[in-house]
């Protein structure tokens, strides 16, 4: 599975915008030096079904492997950073999803 993509899904609720604003100008950089993507965000989605709805915002991006996407979230400099997210959100989940393998 080293070859497949994967992305993440991450649910927040923002109590503190300012807080929180420091963490999306420091995301996006250590994104890119991971070769990550972001794909999307939303704060107005709608649940169709289920018992655990999401809440908040739900942000969606994307790196070209497992091993990648780890080495990001363990990164010294990301981990300082979320600090910045933890004082201004309450992270709901933030979940790691694989892409299917490539076509043969």
């Amino acid at each position: 599975m080293s070859d497949i993509a994967v992305y993440m899904i991450a649910n927040l609720v923002v109590s503190d915008a300012d807080e929180y604003r420091k963490y999306e100008q420091g995301f996006f950089p250590i994104l890119k030096r991971f070769n990550g993507e972001f794909v999307k965000f939303d704060d107005s989605h709608e649940n169709l079904e289920g018992t655990d709805p999401l809440e908040g915002r739900v942000i969606i991006f994307k790196f070209p492997s497992e091993q990648v996407a780890k080495d990001w979230y363990n990164d010294e400099e990301y981990q300082a950073l979320s600090e910045f997210r933890r004082a201004g959100t309450t992270l709901k989940s933030l979940t790691m999803v694989h892409g299917l393998p490539p076509r043969e």
